[in-house]
C-alpha cells in the first residue's frame, strides 16, 4: 500500500501502518473535531486531492513528479533556414533535464524524442513571436523551435529551461521522486559532483539490500555537494562522512535528534546545513572542521549557544533562529571572536546578560526580532552596523553609532532612543509603529540618512533641519500628530514625502517651490483647505509626478495650482469638496495617467480630457456626474467608474477603446441603455451595472442590505472575489464572503463558486454556528482540487441567521476567517473586530509552526509562501499552514448599525476604527464600499482590494425579548423580498394559531399592504368573533398582562379582537379588475361610506415592565360589521398623534409608501392612520368584487403532504392537552395551520 499527500510523492506504509488511521489523522489535523464527521469526510472521493492511497506504486508517479512544464505547441526540428522543415503541433514536455517532444499528433501513443539540456543551449527566436529554439550539447547536438501561444507561457519556459541548462553534466537532480532507495542507475557514473536527493523518502533501513541504501553513497568518491534535506533520515547518514570531497551539506528537516562524533573526519566541508531538526547538543569533534564557514542550527531545540562553536574559527554568522533561548548570555559570544552576524530572530529571549564592561567589538550585525525583549542597551556592540529588533515590547533602546548604518526597530513601545555618538554612517531607518513624541536631535545630524520611517507615532512636529539633509530622499511620517510642517524651507533633496493621516491645515508654502526633486506626496486625511504654489512664474521646475490628497477640504481654487506640475502622472483628489475642474487646467495636465476625483460634488468632467492622451483609469464615482464623460475617446483607457453618479445615458462610439477592461456605472438610478448599447457594452471584460428591479420597491427598508466594490491591483489582476447573497436559504438567512487569493486569481474565483453552496449543506448537518462555520471551511480545502495544492487564497465568511424554534431567538453574525481577511461590526458606533489573523506575532500559532519544523523565512512566511499559518489551499504546506478559521458569533441589536468584510490589501491601509468612521455616514452601502476601496488606494494599497459593506437596521420587531414563563412565541422575521407597509397581528389568537411575521419578514411581505374588503370578506376564509362592547376592559383593569412581552409576539388579550389567517395568502397587487366603485354590490359584511373605508390593522403591543407606566389602549370610533372588519382610508382620526419626523428606524414613526404611519407611542397596539391616499385610481382599489384565484394558496410540494398532515395533527392534539377548549359560542371555525418551521419552501403567488 502506498500514500500520497496533496498530489506530490508517494511512500509506501509500513507494517505497522493503518490507512484508515493515517486519513484520520490528517482529518483531525485539518481541523475536523468528531470521529463520526471525520469518517464521513473520508468516504468522499474528492479528498483524494488531500490524501490518496494506492495498491501498489501508481507508473505515472515516477515521470509525473518529475515533469516542470508541458502544453501543445508548435513545433519544428533542424535548421530554421530548410524549409523541408514544417511547423507541426506537438506535446512539448519538460522533464526533469530533458525536453521531450511527442513524434505524433496524439501526445504520448507514438515514439518520443529525447534532448537532454544539460550544458546545452535556449536561445530567442526574433524570427518568430514567442519563439524558442532548445539545442543539446555535444558534437551530435540536435535543435528543436517552439512557438509559444502567449508571453507568459513564452517566459515561464525560457526562465526553467536556463536554469536547467546551465546545470554541470556531472550533477544529478533527484528531488521529489518518491524514492525510497537509491535507484540502481544512479551508480553508473560515479564521477558524480553533485547530487540533489532532497523531498524523498530516504531513511535508515537495514533491511534494504547493501546496493540500495544510503551506505553506498561512500562510492561517489568526487562528491561535492549532498542534499538530503525533507526525507525521513531519523538518524544522521554515517556514509557520508566517508566521502572526503564533501564541501555542502544539507540534512536539514529529518528529524535528526543527534549529530555523531564521526562528522568530525569531514574536513573538507565548507557549509553544513541542519536546520529543522531536534537538535539541542553538539559533538565537541564539529571543532576537527577546520574550513567550515557556515553552519546552520535554526529552528531546533537549543536553550544556548554551543561551545562547540567557540572552536569553528571560520564559521562568521550565527544562525539559531527559530530555537528555544530565553537569554543572550553575551560572554559566549565574547568567547567567538570571528563571530560577525548573529541571527536569533523568533527565539523567546527577554534579557540580554553582559559580563564585563569591554565591548563586543566583532559584531557587526545584529538580528533580535520577534523575541521578548522590553529593554535594549545595544551600546556594548561598538562596532554594529545592522540592528534588527523589530516586533518585541522595547520601551528605550540604546546604540552606539559609530558605524551603524541600518536600523530596524519598527512595531515596538519606544519611547526613548538614544544613538551615541551621532550616526555618521546611517542611511536606512525604520522606528515605525512605537510611540515617539519627537523626533531625535541626532537624526537632523546623520549627513548620510537617505530613508527615514516615522509613521504610526505620535510625533506633533518635524524639525526644519531634517528637510535641510542633502542626503534624505525618503520621508515616511504618516499618521501622527502633526499639526504643521516647517513654514519656511530651505532646498531639499527629498524625492518621497508622505504625510497623510496628520492634522495639517495647509503645507507650506514655498514647500513645492523648494523641493525641486520632490516626485511623489502624499498628504491624504488630512484637514488641508489649499495647495501651495508650485512656481511664481510661468515656468516650473516640478517634477512631481504622483499626487495623492484624497480626504482632505479642498475646494475649486487648488484646481488651478495643478497645472504647475506638468509631469503629473498619477492625481488622486478624492473625498474633498471640489464641485467644477475647470477644462483649461485639465488639458495642460498632458502626462496624467490616473485620476481620481471621487466622492466629490462634480457635475461633469471636463471634455478636455481628451488632451491627456496616456490615461488609462478615470474613477470618479459618488460625484452628480449627469453627462457621460468623454473617456472612451482615449487610446489607453483601462478602466472607467463613474458609478453612484446621477447619468441617464451613456455616449459611445462606434467601437470601444481596445485596451478598455473595466467600465462601472452602478448605482445610476437615471441611467437607461438602449438594447445596442448594452450589446457594445457586454462586449467589456468586467461590465457592471445595476440590475433591474424585480419587485415593489416601496415600503421599509429590510433588516439589512449591502453594496460591494472590487478593484485591480497594479499589475492589473484582479486577485480578489466577493461572495453576497441576500436571500440565503430560502428569504431567512444572508451569507456574505470577501476572497483574497494575494497573486492568483483561481482559487477566489472557486470560493465564491462553492462556499455557499458547501454552507448550505452544512446547515442541514449541524446547527451550531462554529461547528458548521469550520466544516464549512475544512470541505472548501478539498473543494479546491488541485488548485489549492499549490495555490491558497484568504477567505472571510459572514452568515446571519435565526433560530426558527428558538422562542427568544434573533438574529445571530458569524463570522469565520483564515488569512489576512477580516470583519469588523459597527456597534453604537465603534468598531466591534469579529476576526483574527493567524501570523507568527501569535504566540500558539508560532508553537505550533516549531512544533512542526517548518521554515520561516525572514520576511515571516512559511517556507517563503505565506505568512498566515492558518489559510485555504497550500495544502502541500500541511500540517503547518491549517483551514481551521477563527469563528466568533454574535447577536444583533438595534445598536448595531452595519458591518464590513474587506481583504487584505483593505485592512493593510485602513484601521478599523477608520473604516468604520469613514463609512457611517454614508447612507448607501454602494457607495460606502466604493469610499473604502478608494480611501485603501489612495493610503499606498498597491494590492487586489475587495469590500463588503452590510447595513442593517434591527429594531426591536427584530429579535424577541420576551419574559416568557413558557415557550409558544414566534420565532423573529427575515427580511422579505418585498418590503410590506402594514403589520398585521393575532389578538387573543388560540395557542395553536400561526403567528405571523412582522412586516420585515418574508412570510409578511407576501400579505400586501394593499388589502382589497374582497380579499378581508370571508370568502377569502377569514374568521373574527364578535367584538366586545367598548366596556369590556375594566378602567381598574391593567392595559397589559403581567409579562413583558416584544413586538414580534404579542400577549393574547382575552377580551379583544380575534382574527386568524386562512390558509390563503393575500395578494392585491393585481386585484384591480377595472370595474368603478359605483358598478359593484355591495359585499356582505362590510360597510362604506362611500369614499371611506375603515380596515382595523393590529400593531403588535408591547408591555411596559412598570405598573404606573401602563395606559389604556387609544380607542378610535370605529362602525363594526358582522366580521369585525373596520376600515380606514384617506382620513386623519382626531386625537390621534402622529410624529413629523420618520427618520426613526424600523416601522415606528416610519412613513410608509402607502401612505401611512406608525406613530411613536408607548402603546403600539393601535390603528395605523393612512395619512396619504395611496397612489390608485379610486376605482376598484378598495372595493374590487372577490376574484378567486387558484394561484392564492400555500403550496405544499406532494412528497411533504403526508408529512405535514402527521405534524399538524399531532400538534393539535398536543395543543387540545395543554389547554381547555372554549366555550362553543365563541369558538371559531379554525383554518389549516401550519407551524414556522414547517412552512413550505415555496409559495405560489402573484407577487
Amino acid at each position: 500500500l502506498y500514500v500520497q499527500l496533496h498530489g506530490e510523492t508517494t511512500r509506501r506504509l509500513e507494517a505497522e501502518e493503518k490507512p484508515l488511521q493515517i486519513q484520520n489523522d490528517y482529518l483531525f489535523q485539518l481541523g475536523f473535531g468528531e470521529l463520526w464527521r471525520v469518517q464521513e469526510e473520508g468516504m468522499d472521493s474528492e479528498i483524494g486531492c488531500l490524501i490518496r492511497f494506492y495498491a501498489g506504486k501508481p507508473h505515472s508517479t515516477g515521470s509525473s513528479e518529475r515533469i516542470q512544464l508541458s502544453g501543445m505547441y508548435n513545433v519544428r526540428k533542424g535548421k530554421m533556414q530548410l524549409p523541408v522543415n514544417r511547423w507541426t503541433r506537438r506535446q512539448v514536455i519538460l522533464c526533469g533535464t530533458c525536453l521531450i517532444v511527442s513524434s505524433v499528433k496524439d501526445s504520448l501513443t507514438g515514439k518520443m524524442h529525447v534532448l537532454p539540456l544539460i550544458g546545452g543551449k535556449v536561445e530567442e527566436v526574433k524570427k518568430h513571436q514567442h519563439c524558442l529554439a532548445f539545442s543539446s550539447s555535444g558534437p551530435q547536438s540536435q535543435t528543436y523551435y517552439i512557438c509559444f501561444d502567449t508571453f507568459t507561457e513564452y517566459l515561464r519556459w525560457l526562465r526553467q529551461v536556463s536554469k536547467v541548462a546551465s546545470q554541470r553534466i556531472s550533477s544529478v537532480d533527484l528531488s521529489c521522486c518518491s524514492l525510497e532507495h537509491l535507484p540502481a542507475n544512479l551508480f553508473y557514473s560515479q564521477d558524480l559532483t553533485h547530487l540533489n536527493l532532497k523531498q524523498n523518502f530516504l531513511r535508515q533501513n537495514p533491511s534494504l539490500p547493501a546496493a540500495r541504501g544510503l551506505n553506498e553513497l561512500q562510492r561517489f568518491t568526487k562528491l561535492k555537494s549532498l542534499n538530503l534535506s525533507n526525507n525521513h533520515l531519523g538518524d544522521f547518514p554515517l556514509a557520508v562522512c566517508s566521502i572526503p570531497t564533501l564541501a555542502e551539506l544539507n540534512v536539514s528537516c529529518n528529524a535528526l535528534r543527534s549529530v555523531p562524533a564521526a562528522v568530525g573526519v569531514m574536513h573538507n566541508l565548507q557549509t553544513f546545513l541542519l536546520d529543522g531538526n531536534f537538535l539541542q547538543t553538539l559533538p565537541a569533534e564539529l571543532e576537527n572542521m577546520k574550513q567550515l564557514s557556515y553552519l546552520g542550527l535554526s529552528f531546533n531545540e537549543f536553550t544556548d549557544i554551543p561551545e562547540v562553536l567557540e572552536k569553528l574559527t571560520a564559521v562568521d554568522k550565527l544562525c539559531m533562529s527559530g530555537n528555544c533561548m530565553e537569554t543572550l548570555r553575551l560572554q559566549a559570544l565574547r568567547k567567538m571572536p570571528h563571530i560577525k552576524h548573529v541571527d536569533l530572530r523568533l527565539n523567546i529571549i527577554r534579557k540580554l546578560i553582559a559580563d564585563e564592561v569591554d565591548f563586543l567589538q566583532h559584531v557587526t550585525q545584529l538580528d533580535l526580532r520577534d523575541n521578548k525583549l522590553g529593554d535594549l542597551d545595544a551600546m556594548i556592540f561598538n562596532n554594529i552596523e545592522v540592528l534588527h529588533c523589530e516586533r518585541n515590547q522595547l520601551v528605550t533602546l540604546d546604540i552606539c553609532g559609530y558605524f551603524l548604518k541600518a536600523l530596524y526597530a519598527s512595531s515596538n513601545e519606544l519611547v526613548q532612543l538614544d544613538v551615541y555618538p551621532v550616526p555618521n554612517y546611517l542611511s536606512y531607518m525604520d522606528v515605525s509603529r512605537n510611540r515617539l513624541e519627537n523626533v531625535p536631535e541626532w537624526v537632523c545630524e546623520s549627513r548620510k540618512l537617505e530613508v527615514l520611517d516615522i509613521g504610526h507615532n505620535q510625533i506633533c512636529e518635524l524639525p526644519a533641519r531634517l528637510f535641510c539633509n542633502s542626503s534624505l530622499r525618503k520621508l515616511l511620517a504618516g499618521h501622527n500628530q502633526l499639526a504643521r510642517l516647517p513654514e519656511r524651507l530651505e532646498r531639499t533633496s527629498v524625492e518621497v514625502l508622505d504625510v497623510q493621516h496628520n492634522q495639517l491645515l495647509e503645507l507650506p508654502p514655498n514647500l513645492l517651490m523648494k523641493a525641486d526633486s520632490l516626485r511623489f506626496l502624499n498628504a491624504s486625511a488630512n484637514k488641508l483647505e489649499s495647495l501651495p504654489p508650485a512656481t511664481l512664474s510661468e515656468e516650473t521646475n516640478s517634477i512631481l509626478q504622483e499626487l495623492y490628497l484624497t480626504n482632505n477640504s479642498l475646494t475649486d481654487k487648488c484646481v488651478p495650482l495643478l497645472t504647475g506640475h506638468p509631469h503629473l502622472k498619477i492625481l488622486h483628489m478624492a473625498y474633498n469638496r471640489l464641485q467644477s475642474f475647470p477644462a483649461s487646467k485639465m488639458a495642460k495636465l498632458e502626462e496624467l495617467e490616473e485620476i481620481d476625483l471621487s466622492g466629490n460634488k462634480l457635475k461633469a468632467i471636463p471634455t478636455t480630457i481628451m488632451n491627456c492622451r496616456r490615461v488609462h483609469t478615470v474613477i470618479a464615482h459618488s460625484n452628480c456626474i449627469e453627462v457621460f464623460p468623454e473617456v472612451m475617446q482615449l487610446p489607453e483607457i483601462k478602466c472607467v467608474d463613474l458609478s453612484c453618479n446621477e447619468l441617464s445615458e451613456v455616449t459611445l462610439p462606434e467601437n470601444l477603446p481596445p485596451k478598455l477592461q473595466e467600465l462601472d456605472l452602478t448605482g445610476n438610478p437615471r441611467l437607461v441603455l438602449d438594447h445596442k448599447t448594452l450589446e457594445l457594452l457586454n462586449n467589456i471584460r468586467c461590465f457592471k451595472i445595476d440590475q433591474p428591479s424585480t419587485g415593489d420597491a416601496s415600503g421599509a427598508p429590510a433588516v439589512w442590505s449591502h453594496g460591494y466594490t472590487e478593484a485591480s491591483g497594479v499589475k492589473n489582476k484582479l486577485c480578489v472575489a466577493a461572495l453576497s447573497v441576500n436571500n440565503f436559504c430560502d428569504n431567512r438567512e444572508a451569507l456574505y464572503g470577501v476572497f483574497d487569493g494575494d497573486r492568483n486569481v483561481e482559487v477566489p474565483y472557486l470560493l465564491q463558486c462553492t462556499m455557499s453552496d458547501i454552507l448550505a449543506e452544512e446547515l442541514q448537518k449541524t446547527k451550531n454556528e462554529e461547528e458548521y462555520m469550520v466544516n464549512t471551511f475544512i470541505v472548501m480545502q478539498r473543494k479546491l482540487g488541485t488548485a489549492g495544492q499549490k495555490l491558497g487564497g484568504a477567505a472571510v465568511l459572514c452568515h446571519i441567521k435565526h433560530d426558527p424554534v428558538d422562542p427568544g431567538g434573533s438574529f445571530t453574525l458569524t463570522s469565520a476567517n483564515v488569512g489576512k481577511c477580516q470583519t469588523v461590526l459597527c456597534r453604537n458606533g465603534k468598531p466591534l473586530p469579529l476576526s483574527r489573523s493567524y501570523i507568527m506575532s501569535c504566540e500558539e500559532e508560532l508553537k505550533r509552526i516549531k512544533q512542526h519544523k517548518a521554515i520561516i523565512t525572514e520576511d515571516g512566511k512559511v517556507n517563503g509562501v505565506t505568512e498566515s499559518t492558518r489559510i485555504l489551499g497550500y495544502t502541500f504546506l500541511h500540517p503547518s499552514v491549517v483551514p481551521r478559521p477563527h469563528v466568533q458569533s454574535v447577536l444583533l441589536t438595534p445598536q448595531d448599525e452595519f458591518f464590513i468584510l474587506g481583504s487584505k490589501g483593505l485592512w493593510d491601509s485602513l484601521s478599523l476604527e477608520e473604516a468604520v468612521e469613514a463609512v457611517r455616514n454614508v447612507p448607501d452601502a454602494l457607495a460606502a464600499a466604493k469610499k473604502l476601496c478608494t480611501l485603501a488606494q489612495s493610503y499606498g494599497c498597491h494590492d487586489s482590494i475587495s469590500a463588503v459593506v452590510v447595513q442593517l437596521s434591527v429594531t426591536e420587531d427584530s429579535f424577541c425579548c420576551c419574559e416568557l414563563s413558557a415557550g409558544g412565541a414566534v420565532p423573529p422575521p427575515s427580511p422579505g423580498i418585498f418590503p410590506p407597509s402594514v403589520n398585521m397581528v393575532i389578538k387573543d389568537r388560540p395557542s395553536d394559531g400561526l403567528g405571523v411575521p412582522s412586516s420585515s419578514s418574508g412570510m409578511a411581505s407576501e400579505i400586501s399592504s394593499e388589502l382589497s374588503t374582497s380579499e378581508m370578506s370571508s370568502e377569502v376564509g377569514s374568521t373574527a368573533s364578535d367584538e366586545p362592547p367598548p366596556g369590556a376592559l375594566s378602567e381598574n383593569s391593567p392595559a397589559y398582562p403581567s409579562e413583558q412581552r416584544c413586538m414580534l409576539h404579542p400577549v393574547c388579550l382575552s377580551n379583544s379582537f380575534q382574527r386568524q389567517l386562512s390558509s390563503a395568502t393575500f395578494s392585491s397587487a393585481f386585484s384591480d379588475n377595472g370595474l368603478d366603485s359605483d358598478d359593484e354590490e355591495p359585499i356582505e359584511g362590510v360597510f362604506t361610506n362611500g369614499s371611506r373605508v375603515e380596515v382595523e390593522v393590529d400593531i403588535h403591543c408591547s408591555r411596559a415592565k412598570e405598573k404606573e407606566k401602563q395606559q389604556h389602549l387609544l380607542q378610535v370610533p370605529a362602525e363594526a360589521s358582522d366580521e369585525g372588519i373596520v376600515i380606514s382610508a384617506n382620513e386623519d382620526e382626531p386625537g390621534l398623534p402622529r410624529k413629523a419626523d420618520f427618520s426613526a428606524v424600523g416601522t415606528i414613526g416610519r412613513r410608509r409608501a402607502n401612505g401611512s404611519v406608525a406613530p411613536q407611542e408607548r402603546s403600539h397596539n393601535m390603528i395605523e392612520v393612512a395619512t396619504d391616499a395611496p397612489l390608485r385610481k379610486p376605482g376598484g382599489y378598495f372595493a374590487a368584487p372577490a376574484q378567486p384565484d387558484p394561484d392564492d394558496q400555500f403550496i405544499i410540494p406532494p412528497e411533504l403532504e403526508e408529512e405535514v398532515k402527521e405534524i399538524m395533527k399531532h400538534h393539535q392534539e398536543q395543543q387540545q392537552q395543554q389547554q381547555p377548549p372554549p366555550p362553543p359560542q365563541l369558538q371559531p371555525q379554525l383554518p389549516r395551520h401550519y407551524q414556522l418551521d414547517q412552512l413550505p419552501d415555496y409559495y405560489d403567488t402573484p407577487l
